[in-house]
């Protein structure tokens, strides 16, 4: 279950009549627990309780109903039960039907309300149904009520109007939801004249059958939209011509473009009504802008919805974008400003020519969260300056967005408004804020469309007024002018975002097309990612001035992508300022989709100051690249053969032939039970999870000379024809194997002995897995192999050298290392001062870790090299290869990863600088 829907089922229990017997299972039932799972807690089969009316479920929650007026001594009996903490139960729970309190015993974070009122808290409780929580979430819990019946009201409203769900009036109905949602705030912050007007006026003139609550709702939109004043003076001559009733005439006019043009309203049932009153009823002064964006356009998403309650947006993430490519400046320039007037005064002139461009925003959450620390850091320096009350000077126009979908668009600007008002509210005072609030500014600095074809310049252009000198009266001029921004001349732009990744394998034709906009020469755009295209826009951008930042997959910064993506933007001047080391970014929320990803700042090569950061640290480095590894910017381009002294590295034999060359152990020994002679034609094969689970699998492996022997055996020559059928229908190139459809389409093997290397394995693991295999094994498409190769060449791939190598070139399938011969194995460099002696060495270090393996058999690689329960020898064997491996580098031990990569650069730039000239 999602949290909407817990939601949901958590304020239905809330409204049915107390059973006190009936109420834990009820309840447990509300986050997702199964019917099993309920029946053995009823039977006492899996209830662990110790309390007379408790319900203990291991690992989740001890629950206890009670008599009224008894649910302090309830709480405190769960909190003293000894199964309570046996059972390691997470919280406690205990209510009478009137009262109810809760507490988080790993937090300490208690709930003490009416029994009606603990749906407004189900957010503590979320860990019950998986959900990780983060403190933001569990306070967003208005958020996800109102987004719950907001779905309601869209589904219900579509289902009376089937029309309104076609692509033509689609944007009427978004348009619609979103004149609702200012309508719901407006009324419960004093926007509106009276608390709860736009809900009170539709429930007391719209009939109770529904029949004209669509006229109510239509008239109450065109008041809004008809002027009240006229010269600053009250006017009642627009409202008259507009035949606005008396009743709708209370409402104030909004403009701002969000009531203009169509009024027309969908039709509503009595369900829809009902739901409409019952939204309105919310308190919609809890709404959180930064969060409520991201959920609120999933309603009106028909892909989104079904991830209903998983949008939240993770400011903490959002953060990791925005401190260090404008915010922290800021700040710092606040703290060295102290309590110095003129410096906070030029500080805030700065901070009002501040533009912050989102070019993906979808529902505006960068943009909210910038604007909101912004206007934080404001709030001081007015407060330093005495000003406590000043109106901002931070215009909601500077923070610009494009999105290709209309509704979030719309959903972006509204939420910048609520944002203006809550914080005028906060640092200005309720009077304040109203008095500023309406007509709403008509100016639309939220464009709809597809960021890769529109003009960046054109809708955030770089110029603008200057912020000159600045005194502290109209005659005096500053001696000491070094404390003095002299001039801001157009400003500063800062680009940030999550622009859409979208794989290469996965991009549709126009969004190909989009890509190709940026060719130049033999630019190659067919195997780039999407976001690309942002990044090479933003580049282009900033070379006017400014800085970017967006979050990102990790693979931009890994394998081929790197020399495709790169070298546009090094070659307009620019550099990696700042980096964000793979982080998960999610939404905490059960079933919610995790990517590895990454933050990469962008800035002009001159920017002196660089960082690396991690969730742990933030690390200063002289220069950061395109791998995101401190070191020379190096982009290290796929080699056909190795750059060192190193064996050649295949890929394993491709069948392609529908699985009818592979056979199962079971379909072996039928086949040799039936047809012994066959035994020459059967040979074992090993892709990465055979190699790696221990996993039996076999293939036919038949030479030009057993052909004939082959078609005699009814069951393969069955296969055989089926192959070659299969090959006749596929590409003009698969059709050159029509005459052996008995051999595999690439077929190599070793003579002496096989090298095995995974393609894909768990980043996990702490080392490759890699493995020596006899002749007689074949290799398939699934992993790589070095054949009869010298045996120190297993110790290279098994090194932690090579791993870290691997994690930084090649890409990562997820968050798994995906080897490539071309880009992990021919580019990694080997010291030319790699004797014989160090060869020989390397050797009995492969052998060692060979026979540490062996002295386990039969555990798998998947069970050796499981981190919690690697072997004590076998570790001990990887130390002794790392040590003797990396001494032929710099004669010792490196002392961390990043070490082994800024001499890995620096040495594969050698190399290749040499093999060049």
């Amino acid at each position: 279950m999602n949290a909407v829907e817990i939601e949901q089922a958590i304020s239905e229990l809330a409204e049915l009549p107390f059973d006190r017997a009936e109420f834990p299972f009820a309840f447990l039932e509300a986050f997702g627990n199964k019917a099993t799972t309920l029946k053995k807690l009823r039977s006492g089969a899996s209830n662990a309780s110790d309390l007379p009316s408790g319900v203990l479920q291991r690992s989740n929650i001890h629950i206890a109903t009670c008599d009224v007026g008894a649910v302090d001594q309830a709480l405190k009996a769960l909190r003293e039960s000894p199964k309570t903490a046996a059972a390691k139960a997470k919280f406690i729970l205990a209510t009478d039907g009137e009262d109810f309190q809760a507490e988080d015993l790993n937090t300490g974070e208690t709930v003490a309300c009416t029994f009606a009122d603990f749906p407004n808290h189900f957010g503590l409780f979320l860990p019950l149904a998986g959900i990780t929580t983060v403190k933001q979430i569990r306070e967003s819990t208005f958020d996800i009520r109102a987004t719950s019946r907001l779905n309601k009201l869209y589904v219900e409203l579509l289902k009376d109007n089937p029309e309104w769900a076609t692509a033509e009036r689609r944007a009427d109905m978004n348009h619609f939801m979103a004149r609702l949602i200012f309508c719901f705030f407006a009324e419960d912050t004093d926007i509106f004249n009276g608390e709860g007007l736009f809900t009170r006026t539709v429930e007391q003139m719209s009939a109770r059958d529904s029949s004209n609550t669509h006229d109510v709702i239509s008239q109450i939109f065109q008041a809004m939209d008809t002027p009240t004043r006229h010269d600053g003076k009250l006017d009642e001559r627009y409202r008259k011509a507009a035949g606005t009733p008396r009743w709708a005439d209370v409402f104030p006019y909004v403009n701002g473009q969000l009531f203009s043009g169509n009024t027309d309203v969908p039709r509503f049932s009595r369900i829809a009504r009902a739901y409409l009153i019952q939204i309105g009823n919310l308190n919609w002064k809890k709404i959180n802008p930064d969060i409520f964006g991201s959920m609120i356009q999933a309603v009106a998403d028909d892909e989104e919805r079904g991830a209903l309650g998983m949008h939240y947006t993770s400011v903490p993430n959002i953060l990791k974008v925005l401190n260090p490519l404008f915010l922290d400046d800021l700040r710092a320039a606040l703290e060295d400003a102290g309590d110095n007037g003129r410096k906070l005064l030029n500080l805030r002139n700065r901070m009002a020519h501040i533009r912050v461009f989102d070019p993906a925003c979808g529902s505006g959450n960068f943009l909210v969260i910038a604007y909101k620390q912004m206007r934080e850091i404001e709030a001081e320096i007015n407060l330093r300056r005495g000003d406590a009350n000043r109106k901002s000077a931070i215009p909601l126009t500077n923070f610009r967005g494009i999105e290709l979908r209309d509704f979030p668009a719309e959903i972006a600007r509204l939420a910048l408004i609520i944002a203006e008002f809550q914080c005028d509210v906060i640092y200005r005072g309720q009077k304040e804020a109203l008095a500023d609030f309406l007509p709403l500014d008509s100016q639309n600095w939220i464009t709809n469309g597809n960021a890769l074809r529109l003009d960046w310049l054109a809708l955030c252009p770089p110029a603008g007024s200057g912020v000159r000198m600045q005194a502290d009266d109209l005659f005096g001029t500053p001696l000491d002018q070094s404390e003095i921004d002299f001039e801001n001349e157009g400003g500063e732009t800062y680009i940030c975002g999550n622009p859409p990744y979208i794989g290469d394998k996965y991009q549709t034709k126009e969004q190909k097309d989009d890509l190709r906009t940026f060719k130049s020469g033999k630019q190659e755009v067919r195997a780039v990612d999407y976001i690309a295209g942002w990044f090479w826009k933003a580049s282009d951008y900033i070379r006017h001035g400014g800085r970017f930042a967006f979050v990102s997959t990790n693979s931009i910064c890994q394998g081929v992508q790197v020399p495709l993506i790169w070298p546009k933007i090094f070659a307009n001047g620019q550099a990696i300022f700042f980096a964000h080391e793979n982080f998960m970014w999610g939404n905490n929320a059960a079933r919610n989709a995790q990517v590895t990803c990454i933050i990469v700042g962008v800035a002009d090569a001159q920017e002196r100051r660089k960082f690396i950061y991690s969730d742990a640290a933030r690390k200063e480095v002289a220069n950061i690249n395109p791998y995101l590894s401190p070191g020379d910017t190096v982009i290290v381009a796929r080699a056909s053969e190795p750059i060192s002294e190193l064996g050649v590295m295949f890929g394993g034999n491709i069948p392609r032939d529908q699985g009818n060359l592979l056979l199962s152990t079971d379909e072996a020994r039928t086949l040799l039970d039936d047809y012994p002679q066959a035994k020459p034609l059967i040979r074992p094969i090993v892709g990465s999870a055979e190699f790696i689970n221990g996993l039996q699998r076999y293939c036919l492996w038949i030479s030009d000379d057993q052909a004939d022997l082959a078609y005699a055996i009814p069951p393969i020559a069955e296969r055989l024809s089926k192959i070659r059928e299969y090959r006749l229908n596929g590409s003009e190139r698969g059709r050159a194997g029509l005459d052996t459809p008995y051999k595999f389409e690439r077929t190599i093997i070793g003579n002496k002995h096989t090298i095995v290397v995974p393609s894909v394995s768990s980043e996990r693991r702490e080392y490759l897995p890699c493995g020596l295999m006899p002749p007689d094994v074949r290799v398939s498409n699934l992993a790589l192999a070095i054949y009869d190769a010298p045996l120190w060449n297993l110790s290279v791939v098994a090194s932690r050298l090579h791993l870290v190598w691997v994690g930084a070139v090649c890409g990562k399938l997820e968050t798994r290392y995906r080897y490539s011969n071309t880009m992990g194995w021919n580019t990694f460099p080997i010291p030319t001062t790699l004797t014989e002696q160090g060869k020989a060495d390397l050797t009995r270090c492969a052998e060692d870790i060979l026979l540490a393996r062996e002295a386990h058999f039969p555990k798998t690689i998947a069970e050796l090299y499981d981190p919690a329960k690697m072997p004590d020898n076998l570790r001990h064997a990887h130390e002794r290869n790392d040590e003797v491996l990396e001494r032929i580098y710099i004669g010792r031990k490196f002392r961390n990863d990043t070490e082994r990569l800024e001499k890995l650069f620096e040495l594969y730039t050698k190399m290749t600088g040499k093999k060049a000239a």
